[in-house]
C-alpha cells in the first residue's frame, strides 16, 4: 500500500543536524501518524507521499521548511518580578507564556539577578534537518484515527493523550500535542 492522504503510516527515522549529531529518532518505536492531516512537517510529508513499506530515503529540510528561521525578536528579557517567588528557574526550562499573539512555549536561556531571558523560537529554529527515513507500514486508517477524540489540545495529538492530557492542562500530553508548537 502506498503512502497517501488519510493512510495510517508507521515510520522509523533518525534526525540529525549539519554536524551529524542525532537530534531525535524513533529507534525504540515507530512514529505513527495519519498522512495529510498535518501531524508532520509539510515538506517531510511531501517526501513520504508515494512511498511504500520497506522504502528508505534521506531528505534535508532547510530551516524555512522545518521549524523556521531563528528570529532574534523572539528573545526577550523579562523582569524577575514577573515570576512567582520561590519557584526555581533554570536555564533550559520551558513553560507557556501569554504573549500578544496568544499562549506560546518559551525557554529560559539566561538568568541574571533582575532579568530572565526567554526565547520563543522553536528549539530547532534555524537548524537544517537531515532525516533518514524508513517506511515500516502503511494501512487504511480507522474511523477513530481519521476522527480522533477531542481533548484539551483540540485533538492535535491525534488521540495520543487518550482524550485527556495527563493533568488536564494543555501541553502535557507527553510531547504529542500540537499545542507545544
Amino acid at each position: 500500500m502506498t503512502v497517501e492522504n488519510d493512510k495510517y503510516v508507521s515510520i522509523h527515522y533518525i534526525l540529525k543536524n549539519d554536524e551529524g549529531a542525532v537530534l531525535d529518532s524513533s529507534t525504540e518505536k515507530t512514529l505513527d501518524y495519519v498522512h495529510g492531516r498535518g501531524y508532520l512537517l509539510p515538506k517531510l510529508e511531501e517526501h513520504l507521499a508515494g512511498k511504500n513499506p520497506g522504502d528508505k530515503f534521506s531528505v534535508v529540510l532547510e530551516p524555512k521548511d522545518g521549524y523556521g528561521e531563528y528570529r532574534k525578536e523572539l528573545v526577550t528579557d523579562v523582569d524577575r518580578s514577573n515570576f512567582e517567588d520561590g519557584v526555581p528557574i533554570e536555564v533550559g526550562m520551558a513553560f507557556q507564556a501569554m504573549t500578544a499573539s496568544g499562549p506560546q512555549i518559551v525557554r529560559v536561556t539566561k538568568i541574571s539577578d533582575d532579568k530572565i531571558t526567554v526565547d520563543a523560537n522553536h528549539e530547532l529554529a534555524g537548524t537544517r534537518l537531515h532525516f533518514e527515513v524508513e517506511i515500516a507500514d502503511v494501512r487504511n486508517a480507522t474511523e477513530e484515527e481519521l476522527n480522533p477524540p477531542s481533548c484539551c489540545c483540540g485533538g492535535n495529538c491525534g488521540g495520543a493523550c487518550g482524550g485527556e492530557c495527563s493533568d488536564g492542562e494543555c501541553g502535557n500530553c507527553g510531547g504529542n500535542c500540537g499545542c507545544e508548537n
